[in-house]
């Protein structure tokens, strides 16, 4: 879980701050088989670390 001051990103805004697709993301985020760091109703919330994941293989 991440902690109450961390900050955490929706797929949608790691799509705006990579300037991507958020349908790439999604991709990126099955293929890496990234877990939310936390889980809002239906949102998904990922880590800073994710992000830095993610970033990194839609370079590739």
């Amino acid at each position: 879980m991440a902690k109450s001051n961390e900050e955490v990103f929706t797929a949608g805004k790691i799509a705006e701050a990579l300037s991507v697709p958020p349908a790439q993301v999604k991709k990126a985020i099955d293929a890496l088989k990234i877990q939310p760091a936390m889980k809002k109703g239906a949102c998904s919330y990922y880590s800073a670390d994710s992000l830095k994941k993610i970033k990194s293989s839609l370079k590739k």
